[in-house]
């Protein structure tokens, strides 16, 4: 199972899901249309390192945090 965190103002319960690529689990988490806005425009790690290759494989064990865009001074 993949542990995805959704952080800051995403404002979702962590979740455990059976995935097994990066756009396999970007595909499960389209089915939620609370966070179709936020896909676009979150960066995603994968064990604290910031990853873009959809076909990245996941493994069990691995987390997945999705990173909002956030502001600061």
């Amino acid at each position: 199972m993949i542990k995805i965190e959704f952080l800051g103002p995403i404002n979702k319960e962590n979740v455990e899901v059976n995935v097994h690529t990066l756009k396999e689990l970007k595909e499960f988490l389209k089915q939620d249309e609370s966070l179709k806005e936020w896909l676009s425009l979150c960066a995603v790690a994968l064990n604290d390192k910031i990853i873009f290759d959809e076909n990245q494989t996941l493994k069990d064990g691995d987390k997945i945090a999705l990173l909002p865009p956030v502001c600061g001074g």
